[in-house]
């Protein structure tokens, strides 16, 4: 249980700066160091959990999270 506040802190600081990534590309940065963040703090494979976070970046342009791409 110790991991869940670790867990809550990184989604909360990618949260918060999300909006101000203004590329599809800065998003995938983004989301791939949170996601290998993430993956490491809860003892997962962090490869994987970069992979995933850059995917989510990336998509996160065309869901009209934050500013819109350019």
């Amino acid at each position: 249980m110790r991991k869940l506040p670790v867990l809550l802190a990184l989604l909360a600081a990618t949260a918060s700066v999300a909006g101000c990534m203004e590329t599809q590309g800065q998003r995938a940065l983004a989301g791939g160091a949170a996601g290998a963040l993430i993956a490491d703090a809860t003892d997962q494979n962090v490869v994987a959990g970069a992979a995933i976070g850059a995917l989510a970046g990336g998509a996160s342009c065309n869901a009209g999270i934050g500013a819109p791409c350019y």
